[in-house]
């Protein structure tokens, strides 16, 4: 990775926070000491900042250069051969707002079958583009019931972030998809209403969410990703 991969990284991360609320820029120039024009058109791709000034940006953060590269997907410890591919398993939030998976972020790698990865279609909004492309997360007891049987306690889900369309990947087959409901990640079948998303659960008994969208969203901004493939643990 060369300097401008990683401040790019960098970028999107503040703009990630700012949008979650956990800093702003009047606030980020106070721990910087950096004028909130300058960091605005940094923020704003009108500018770079110098290697110095990265350092305290990120120190300001409490965040180090290994933060933003990106997770490791090969594992050292298996065969040269190629026979396996490694995608980072993360927690909820992580997979629905974190465009860079980093290596604090990563909780283990799930291993797959070579060439599984390469072999799944994308349809992707321009906004995702940048976005590392798969991450996984596992599923609590309370995630899955909703999707049982189809998903048990303790599955894990690998979510195609380049997926966010609510096209049939198959024919005459309903996509589940990784959404953003409140501040929580729900898996569900998606549909696009009179203006609201419907979220459908496989099981019966349990209720058919409705979510509205704000002024300025599209389906897609909600739609973390389509799970692609499901482990369920025997």
């Amino acid at each position: 990775m060369n300097f401008t991969q990683m401040h790019e990284r960098l970028r999107l991360e503040l703009l990630r926070r700012i949008q979650r609320g956990t800093v702003s820029v009047s606030l980020l120039a106070r721990q910087t000491g950096f004028g909130q024009s300058h960091l605005s058109n940094f923020l704003r791709s009108r500018r770079q900042l110098s290697l110095e000034a990265m350092d305290r940006v990120l120190a300001a953060q409490h965040l180090e250069a290994a933060d933003l590269l990106p997770a490791t997907y090969k594992d050292a410890g298996m065969p040269a051969g190629g026979e396996t591919s490694m995608v980072p398993v993360v927690s909820h939030s992580v997979a629905l707002f974190e465009p860079f998976i980093r290596p604090s972020a990563v909780q283990f790698m799930l291993p797959l079958p070579a060439g599984v990865l390469q072999t799944i279609r994308a349809r992707v909004s321009t906004p995702r583009r940048p976005w590392e492309r798969f991450v996984a997360v596992r599923l609590s007891a309370a995630d899955a019931l909703p999707m049982d049987p189809l998903l048990l306690p303790e599955a894990i889900a690998l979510i195609d972030r380049h997926y966010n369309s609510l096209m049939p990947y198959r024919p005459e087959r309903a996509n589940v998809y990784a959404v953003r409901h409140g501040t929580r990640l729900a898996l569900r079948y998606v549909d696009f209403l009179a203006g609201r998303l419907v979220l459908r659960p496989h099981s019966l008994v349990f209720p058919v969410d409705l979510i509205e969208l704000e002024e300025g969203e599209s389906p897609g901004d909600l739609v973390a990703g389509r799970v692609a493939l499901i482990v369920n643990e025997p």
